[in-house]
This record gives structure tokens, C-alpha cells and sequence, in this order.
């Protein structure tokens, strides 16, 4: 179930095929999920509510081959590794990992090892893989480190185009939004011909926000349903005395945009920028303890010198630009894909109830819908 499948139209762009960040040509999304026991925590044995999620950014050898790409941070408590050398170099050299944040450094060395698998015997070759992650210890077993280089593999291997998985999986099997179950959410937009035709397409991994400040397309839906009318997980239960559980909206987002426009590291970078006042629109506000990193790469340019020791004898290579002045269509493409895949991965998620009994209760469809109506936002053919 997704937005548009409830009626729901987020602003006024022109969606691409799956309406996912795989309409972009080359560009594929695999999940591994680890769903495994029920009832009290024990660490190291579950239960288990974690996975992750792998973007493989063009059809070519992702291994050596880079895309330009650009970062942007919004609130930094959260971490996106191989930042440092897209910022210096406006390179991304690898695929895309989004897991859970004590998964982080596994995913990372899995990522190495899968290239090393892969590549010709004697390839001399370095890697600064880019990893996300959100915080999913409200319902997860994190401090198990239930993710393993296995998993990444998993992923990697089920990375397809087309329809992407949505909600609680992969990456986002326990990840909470604005109190509700959140998770993995993708949406594209096609901007007209007369601006290049181009496409750009967004995955999220939602994690973060407070339950009154939700809004969709502008409609105050977190305080029509309130947590008691929709209980919290951010309640806990009665055993967390002890544990006390992080105040509502502690989480973050992970944001990856992906853009087959000829765009420039600079571009990139002011394409990721304009994913937060999407989650500005959908009630997000930077929150001191939310990580809300954000990264997009171009696939306009290919053929750029190679991430391997192995000297290219090219002294320069052509690379095209847009005009900055045709790139305003981008950036509201950027905004509206990123706000729909936020309400995607709510709409999307199911209820689950992690450790501890701790549950985070899915998004209620017809109470989202009669809101909508009675703000003037009733249901409406997706065109």
C-alpha cells in the first residue's frame, strides 16, 4: 500500500514508471530483513527487528567507476560514512548501505569484501564505502549486532529495478516515524522536457519526528490522532523504569537522491540540501538527537577516471554541466519526492511489536483519510 494507492497526491510533478529512485536508469534497491523471536530483551539473542538496505547507484562496475555526488547535513547526530572524500572529491565510489546505527562498521567491511569478491585477482583497489544508519533500539535487539557481512551480501544480490519494498524492511524493519511505524520509503519525479526531461528519484529511511507535529500535504494529521487515540512506542512499558526509553522524535532520516541529470558535485550537493525542507513540510525539525543526513549522486556523467591505482591514460575527460539556471525543477522534485516517500514508508509499514513488547502501530489508513477530507484533502485519482 503506498500514498497514491489511498488517494493521496503529493504536489504536482509527474512520477516515473515505479515511482521509486529505480526509475532512475541503472539504479537498484535490494533488502535483507531479520525478523527472529518475541518477549523480553536479551541481548545478543533478540528479538530481532533489523536488516539493511543496499542501493547500487548504475548498471556499469560500481566498484571503480564513480559518480559525481554531493552531502548535505541537517542535524548531524548520526553518521553517513565516506563523506569526507565525496566532500573533497565529489565522488561516490561504491554502492549504498543503510542499516541500523550499531550495524554501521559491519555493513561497511561487508561492502569491502563483497568488491574484493567481484574484482579481477590483482586489482589493486581502495574503497570509502557509504553507510547510513537510524537508531532501531526501541524495538531491536541493536546492541546483538544481529546484521552481518552475510546480510550485505543478501542484499546485494536481490538489488533490483523496479518496484522497491517499502515500510518495515530491510534497513528500516524497526525503524519508527513521528511515532507510528516507519521504515523504508522511495518516490520519483520527471520534470518536463522543456527543463531536460530528466528524472530524480529518493529513498528514505523515515526514523524520526514527533507525533504532533506530523503533517501531510500540509494537513495537521499527527494532531488529529493523537497517542491516545494511537498509543506511542515511545510509552514503552512498564518494565523500562530502569531503561528509560529516548524522548519522542530521537530518531533520524537517512535521505539518498538519485538524479540522471548531468549535475555537477556542487548541484548534487544543492539537490541534498532541499531534501530537508521536505521533512520540514511533513513536520520534521532537525531535532538535537536526529541524524538527518542526506546524499545525491548524478548519474549524467559516467565514464569518470576510475577509483583504482591502475593509471588512466587520460589527461582530461569531457564532462557535461546544467545550466544552473534549468535546475529549479530539479530542486522541486527533489522536495516533493522526498516528502512522498516519507509518507510512503508510513503508509506502507505495518504494526510491530519488537522487545520488550514495545509497539509501534502502523499509520491508520481511515483515520489518515478522514482527516485529509476534512481539511479539504479528500481522495483523488493519482494522474
Amino acid at each position: 500500500m503506498r500514498a497514491r494507492d489511498l488517494g493521496i497526491v503529493i504536489g504536482l510533478g509527474r512520477t516515473g514508471p515505479a515511482n521509486a529512485i529505480t526509475d532512475v536508469a541503472g539504479v537498484r534497491v535490494g533488502h535483507a530483513t531479520i525478523v527472529r523471536g518475541d518477549g523480553p530483551l536479551v541481548v545478543g539473542d533478540g528479538p530481532v527487528r533489523t536488516g539493511v538496505t543496499m542501493i547500487v547507484p548504475h548498471d556499469g562496475d560500481v566498484w571503480t567507476e564513480p559518480l559525481f555526488a554531493g552531502s548535505h547535513t541537517l542535524n548531524g547526530n548520526g553518521e553517513l560514512t565516506g563523506l569526507e572524500w565525496i566532500r573533497e572529491a565529489g565522488h561516490l565510489t561504491g554502492p549504498i548501505g543503510i542499516t541500523n546505527t550499531h550495524s554501521v562498521g559491519v555493513v561497511r567491511d561487508a561492502i569491502i569484501r563483497n568488491a574484493v569478491r567481484i574484482l579481477p585477482f590483482g586489482t589493486s583497489y581502495w574503497a570509502l564505502p557509504v553507510v547510513g544508519e537510524t537508531w532501531d533500539g526501541l524495538l531491536n535487539d541493536i546492541d546483538g549486532f544481529h546484521v552481518t557481512a552475510d546480510h550485505v551480501d543478501e542484499a546485494l544480490a536481490a538489488a533490483s529495478g523496479g518496484p522497491v519494498g517499502e515500510g518495515g524492511i530491510g534497513g528500516g524493519t524497526g525503524m519508527v516515524c513521528h511515532e507510528f511505524k516507519g521504515g523504508i520509503g522511495t518516490a520519483s519525479r520527471v520534470v518536463d522536457e522543456s527543463s531536460g526531461g530528466f528524472t530524480v528519484g529518493v529513498l528514505v529511511q523515515a526514523n524520526y519526528g514527533r507525533r504532533d507535529r506530523l503533517r501531510v500535504d500540509g494537513v495537521p494529521v499527527g494532531e488529529a490522532i493523537p497517542t491516545d487515540h494511537v498509543p506511542s512506542p515511545y510509552t514503552g512499558t512498564e518494565d523500562d523504569d530502569d531503561a528509560p526509553l529516548p524522548p519522542p522524535g530521537s530518531g533520524s532520516i537517512i535521505v539518498i537522491v538519485a538524479t540522471d541529470a548531468p549535475l555537477l558535485p556542487n548541484q548534487c550537493e544543492r539537490l541534498a540540501q532541499r531534501a530537508g525542507l521536505a521533512i520540514g513540510r511533513m513536520g520534521g525539525t532537525g531535532a538535537h538527537s536526529s541524524g538527518d543526513l542526506f546524499l545525491c549522486f548524478a548519474t549524467g556523467n559516467r565514464s569518470l577516471p576510475r577509483t583504482s591505482f591502475r593509471s588512466d591514460p587520460r589527461v582530461t575527460v569531457d564532462v557535461r554541466a546544467l545550466n544552473d539556471f534549468a535546475i529549479g525543477p530539479l530542486f522541486d522534485a527533489t522536495i516533493e519526492a522526498t516528502e512522498e516517500a516519507i509518507l510512503n514508508a508510513l503508509v506502507a509499514a505495518e504494526t510491530m511489536t519488537g522487545r520488550d513488547g514495545i509497539t509501534a502501530h502502523a499509520l491508520p489508513h481511515g483515520q489518515l483519510l478522514d482527516t485529509m477530507a476534512r481539511f479539504g484533502r479528500a481522495a483523488r485519482p493519482a494522474g
